[in-house]
Formats: structure tokens, C-alpha cells, sequence
């Protein structure tokens, strides 16, 4: 009798109407930022209510850092088969040979769009426009030097918006909704915090910023109680926003035939109070890659189901495929799993498996009880969930096939042996995309020049200093060009130019009035532009936003767009150069970004 009852509910399922789907990923935040959790330092009751209504992912893993995860929950595939190694510098971008989960829910009818923060490539055909989202407000960096009234990109062109970043992306995703109420649709919502700056509205902060902070990190003494404030400020700002679709859905409803999925993409980014697991963000410990993932779709996953088995973003690709029916158009092979069947209610067998955690050249190997550190210690994270005795010795067999599992992935995916780097994560040998380096090379240029998207971005980040030049900051993905003081200096950008023909130009700078009217050039081999640097444009640093400190990031201000006319560009491959042809004064500017429009 059960097993009909379960077959004629998934034949109900079937020819019923095509759930919705909506997934917020958070960034930043750690598997104890939740009050559901035991987090006692704040309250986050629409994600707890989020988690109650549907199922809990126990042992749910992401990757270290922010690119990978995101590349993971697109292609249902380990990050580093898609040619996403790190979080800048070309490092982030998605092979376009990938096919993303937009893809699939665009090619089944749905309406599709993203709101918020992308970090996996900026120019067609990285951008999310070409990745299955018909629709994209946010940014597409790693990073955001500005969180009130930013400027963020709607579908190719920049706008200035008015407010806390969170909440405007969540608002353009609220719009979203509205606009396909009677239409399938994936909206994607990549929050852009807790991620630093550490800035945050008056209304949140107010709430904690003479809290006591109860709770504290597993390296207590280094922590810093005012940064721990703003996040659970920020975490407050989330939890609202979460409320506030989840409350659009109800208004609409639509909440019945919606699936919603809440996690984030790694480990918290400071030192604060996380379960007392091992690690943050940036390593493969437990604490670094352990993230709540919330399900829910009333009336068909039951209330309060808890998954205990390990899981990561890996499966979401072929979980909500799976359940809505939607046939996924991925040409390869996918590393994730689905447990549609295990949400449902229906028969599901878990099956011996094994999570890989790489960053920086370092693996770590999940199974379901324990981990095998970058290191090579074996932990039982059953026993020991906070890896605090090092069992190899005693269970050598054991280290033994996680530490072969390991190095037969990294030798799949890399094509060489693992050899794990330094713990200090420096260099180790050459450059490469594998263990030992630090920082791999990247030999893909940044293609410009699309009919079906003629406008090209080209963040300082994407391009490199010589001479004097140099960023404004050690953390690429919000920085800009600054100590431009001579004919010797210049900067380039590797490029790909795919369509030849006339292009407009545009430099989005800040020069000191007293400094304004050197002449500069754009060239591409033997095509070339030029034009002054005039008017004179140097807002105040936008230094006031925070309620800690930011660290190495960069201060912004509000840039200025100058025309540098237009260049003809032939097709192929080049350094794009920006150099002075003259400096009346001190300085020529601070770069942002060049700006290149194919012309009809």
C-alpha cells in the first residue's frame, strides 16, 4: 500500500504545474551564523521558520571560498573541472563549455533571473546573460568596494541604486517574482554579505552594537567583537530579507508550488562563534566548508525532514532538476546526486560516497564519518566533530583509502599526482593548476566584442599594473589602477577581440582638478585612441559606510565616465595598453574600468 501511495504521488506530481524555484546563497556566512542552530547572539527567525517547514541538509558542504561554490551549484560538477581555480584575475571565470542549471530551467519554459553577486566570469560569454539567466541585477566581481546606493549592472549597463545593497537586489528579485507570477520561473538570489565591507543599516546595526556577544569563536582571543557585531547586523539584514520574498511568495500564492533553498558558499570570514568546528573561510577544515542548506516545498517535502547524509552544492543541480521535473541539459558528467527521492518520501538507499574539499593546492576528503585533512590527519567527525584528536595511527586503512580516493580525483581532474602545499599556502614549484601552487596561472584571455552583447566591461581587476602603477588595494576584485605618474607607466588587459569593427570607448576615472588634462591612449596594435582627462572629478573616499574596519579593501569614490571616442579593432588576440602621451602636472588619474561598445 505504501508503495501505491507513493507512486500515485508522484504521478500527481508529474502533471501538476511546474514548481518555481528560488535559491538564495549567502556569502560569507558560517554554518553558526543561525539562531536554529544555537547561535544565541542573534535571532534569524525566517530562516529558521525556512528550515522548520521543509528539510535541514546536516552535513552539507561547499567549497572554502566564493567562486567555487557558485561554479558547484551551476554545473552539479567539482569547481576545478570547470576551470574555476580561485576568486580573481581571470581565476573565477566558468569554462564556456559548461552548462549551467539556468540552462536547463531556461530550455523547460522557465523564466529565469539572478540578483546579486555572480564571481564567475564578467564578459560575454561568462557573463550570467549567457549562462541561462535571461535577467541580471548585481555585480558580476568578487566583491563589492561600495554597499549603499552602489552602482551595479543591470543586463550589460551600469546604474547607480538607491540603498543597502542587500535590500535593493532583493527588491529587483521581489519584482522578478511579481512580473512571472503566472509563469514558471528560477530566480537565483546570490546575497552579497556578510561578506566585508562591513557596513550595514542603521536599523540592523542599532540592534547589536552594544551586544555582549554571548558566544564566542573557537579562537576566541583573536576575535573582534565590533566586526562580530556588524555581521550579526548584516545576518539580521538577511534574515529580513528572506522574510520579505518568502512573504511575496505568501501575498502571490505561489508558496505552495515554490521551492526554496537557502545555503552559503563557505565558512564564516571571521573568527566568530561557528558550533566549535575547526576552520574558517579559505581552508578545507570542517568549519570552512560546512553550510546550512534549507529546503522547502510545502505539501510535497515533509516539515522538519532532517538529511543526514553528507551532501554538498555538487547535488543541488540534479536535486531540483530532479523534483521539478526538468530535464537537465548538461553534455557532461555530473558529481553531484539527487535526493528527490529521499525529499519526497519515496524509497531511497544511501550510498557510500566521498566529498572533495580543494583550495589553494590543498585537499581535504569527506566521507560520512570522517575527514582526511589537507595535512593527511584523520579525524571522526562523529566522535570528534571538532577535530580535536588526530586518529591516523590508529586507523591507518582508513587514511588510507580517503587519501587514495583523493589523489585518484586530483589526478582526474588535474592530470597530475597530489602533492599538498605548504600550510603557509605559498607557492610550491611552478606555476599550475594543482596542488602545490598557490596562485595558478590563467591563460584565457577576456573576450570582447559579441553582436548578441556589444558592451564589454574591463575592470582594473581583469587587467595588470606596470611601471609605477599599482592597485588600490592588495584584494583585486574592488580595487583600481592609482600611481599613474609617468610616460613609463601603463597598464593592459589580455583580450580576445571576437567581432572586428569600431568600438566606442569609455574610462571610468577620478583626477584631482589641479592634475586634470594629460593625454592618454588606447591601443591595440596598431589601432589607437586618444583624449584628455578633463574635467578634473575627485570625490571624497565613500570612507564612512563602515562599521568596521575593511581591512586591505579598498576604499571607493564615485568614479566618472570620459569618452575616448572610438577605436577600430581588429579580430584576435592582444594586450589592450593604456598609457599617458603627456602629464602636465602630478598624476594622469585612478582607473576603474575600460568600457568597450561594439557599434552597429
Amino acid at each position: 500500500m505504501i508503495r501505491i501511495a507513493l507512486f500515485l504521488c508522484l504521478v500527481t506530481l508529474l502533471h501538476a504545474a511546474p514548481p518555481n524555484v528560488v535559491v538564495f546563497l549567502a556569502d560569507d556566512s558560517g554554518w553558526g551564523d543561525y539562531s536554529i542552530n544555537g547561535n544565541t547572539n542573534l535571532q534569524t527567525p525566517n530562516i529558521d521558520k525556512l528550515a522548520k517547514s521543509g528539510a535541514s541538509f546536516d552535513r552539507f558542504f561547499v567549497c572554502p571560498v566564493c567562486a567555487p561554490t557558485r561554479a558547484e551549484f551551476l554545473t552539479g560538477r567539482y569547481h576545478s573541472r570547470g576551470g574555476v581555480i580561485s576568486v580573481s584575475e581571470g581565476l573565477e571565470r566558468l569554462n564556456t563549455d559548461e552548462k549551467t542549471i539556468a540552462d536547463s530551467f531556461k530550455a523547460a519554459g522557465y523564466k529565469t533571473g539572478a540578483f546579486g553577486k555572480w564571481h564567475n566570469g564578467s564578459q560575454w560569454p561568462y557573463h550570467p546573460n549567457a549562462r541561462g539567466f535571461e535577467e541580471y541585477v548585481g555585480y558580476t566581481s568578487g566583491h563589492w568596494g561600495e554597499y549603499f546606493d552602489p552602482p551595479l549592472e543591470e543586463n550589460g549597463k551600469m546604474f547607480r541604486a538607491k540603498g543597502f545593497i542587500v535590500d535593493v537586489l532583493v527588491g529587483r528579485a521581489v519584482d522578478f517574482i511579481e512580473k512571472n507570477r503566472e509563469k514558471p520561473f528560477f530566480c537565483y538570489i546570490p546575497l552579497t554579505t556578510p561578506h566585508s565591507p562591513f557596513s550595514v543599516p542603521d536599523k540592523h546595526w542599532n540592534k547589536f552594537k552594544d551586544s555582549p556577544v554571548a558566544l564566542r569563536g573557537h579562537d576566541g582571543e583573536n576575535e573582534d567583537i565590533n566586526v562580530t557585531r556588524t555581521v550579526l547586523a548584516m545576518m539580521d539584514n538577511i534574515d529580513e530579507n528572506v522574510g520579505r520574498v518568502l512573504s511575496k511568495l505568501d501575498e502571490l500564492q505561489l508558496a505552495e508550488n515554490t521551492i526554496v533553498v537557502y545555503f552559503s558558499d563557505n565558512g564564516p570570514n571571521t573568527t566568530r562563534w561557528n558550533g566549535g568546528m575547526k576552520g574558517k573561510k579559505g581552508v578545507t577544515d570542517e568549519g570552512g566548508v560546512r553550510s546550512v542548506c534549507y529546503l522547502r516545498w510545502p505539501g510535497k517535502v515533509r516539515a522538519g525532514l532532517n538529511v543526514p547524509h553528507i551532501s554538498g552544492a555538487i547535488d543541488l543541480l540534479p536535486t531540483l532538476t530532479s523534483l521539478a521535473g526538468v530535464k537537465s541539459v548538461s553534455t557532461k558528467p555530473l558529481d553531484g546526486r539527487s535526493f528527490d527521492s529521499l525529499l519526497l518520501g519515496a524509497k531511497w538507499e544511501a550510498q557510500a560516497r566521498e566529498l572533495m574539499n580543494f583550495f589553494n593546492g590543498r585537499l581535504s576528503v569527506r566521507s560520512q564519518e570522517y575527514r582526511l585533512d589537507a595535512a593527511g590527519g584523520l579525524f571522526d567527525m562523529v566522535a570528534d566533530p571538532n577535530q580535536t584528536k588526530n586518529i591516523a595511527t590508529e586507523k591507518p586503512e582508513v587514511a588510507a583509502k580517503l587519501a587514495e580516493a583523493g589523489s585518484k580525483w586530483h589526478m582526474e581532474v588535474f592530470g597530475r599526482p597530489y602533492s599538498p602545499a605548504p600550510a603557509d599556502g605559498k607557492k610550491k614549484g611552478g606555476k599550475g593548476k594543482g596542488g602545490g601552487a598557490a596562485k595558478p596561472a590563467d591563460d584565457r584571455p577576456y573576450p570582447v566584442g559579441y553582436v548578441e552583447f556589444p558592451i564589454t566591461m574591463l575592470p582594473a581587476r581583469d587587467g595588470l599594473p606596470h611601471g609605477g602603477v599599482k592597485r588600490s588595494s592588495s584584494a583585486p576584485n574592488c580595487s583600481y589602477f592609482v600611481n599613474w605618474t609617468s610616460k613609463d607607466d601603463f597598464m593592459t588587459w589580455d583580450i580576445d577581440v571576437h567581432t572586428a569593427g569600431e568600438y566606442d570607448v569609455v574610462i571610468d576615472y577620478v583626477c584631482p582638478e589641479a592634475d586634470a588634462g594629460s593625454t592618454i591612449e588606447l591601443s591595440l596594435g596598431d589601432s589607437k585612441t586618444t583624449g584628455k582627462v578633463t574635467p578634473g572629478w575627485y570625490p571624497r573616499l565613500l570612507d564612512d559606510q563602515d562599521r568596521a574596519s575593511r581591512g586591505g579593501e579598498s576604499y571607493m569614490r564615485d568614479f566618472k565616465s570620459l569618452s575616448l571616442g572610438t577605436i577600430n579593432l581588429p579580430a584576435g588576440r592582444g594586450l589592450l595598453t593604456l598609457k599617458a602621451l603627456d602629464i602636465p602636472a602630478k598624476t594622469v588619474a585612478e582607473v576603474r574600468r575600460v568600457t568597450l561598445t561594439l557599434k552597429k
